[in-house]
């Protein structure tokens, strides 16, 4: 089975994280799933999932109305790499804890969780996507890092490629 990858965005950052992280992955599926179905889920074996922290912590609209839906997949047999994007300034507090969720949700599924990396270089006080000095996947902050975006990108694309295609 190939690798898809499903992202949600509201304000396009997202959007153009995945996009870019697609372009380095070459051959992969790209879903957003403000109009696909989120059991399209279950076509894959290995995915990507991207989402940005909304608000004070919370899950971005669209992956909030479909949650449920998400819940119940079965994601025991899939390996699955995350990567969020949040704002380490003005939500400092609550940073990419959306990522966080939707790792504490994957890992209770059994997925096999790949992509894990380093807390070096951020400023933030705490964030739910956080595990001791690693954060639960990549971890982009637009506005505040985005000269870093690229170079995050192409190490954990580097770093995931062998366990995700």
């Amino acid at each position: 089975m190939a690798t898809a990858l499903f992202y949600a965005s509201s304000t396009g950052n997202t959007e153009e994280v995945a996009q870019k992280i697609a372009d380095r992955l070459q051959g992969i599926d790209t879903f957003n799933i403000s109009d696909k179905s989120i059991e399209n889920i279950n076509n894959y074996e290995k995915l990507i999932i991207g989402t940005p922290t909304w608000g004070e912590g919370d899950l971005q609209d669209d992956w909030d109305e479909k949650w449920d839906e998400f819940c119940s997949l079965d994601l025991s047999t899939k390996t699955i790499a995350l990567f969020g994007l949040g704002d380490q300034d003005s939500y400092g507090d609550e940073f990419c804890d959306a990522l966080g969720i939707m790792y504490e949700q994957i890992e209770k599924a059994g997925a096999n969780i790949v992509g894990f990396t380093s807390t070096d270089g951020y400023e933030h006080e705490y964030s739910k996507a956080q595990i001791d000095d690693k954060f639960v996947g990549l971890v982009i902050d637009e506005d505040n890092q985005d000269d870093l975006t690229d170079e995050r990108i192409e190490n954990w694309t580097n770093q995931i490629k062998n366990d995700i295609l």
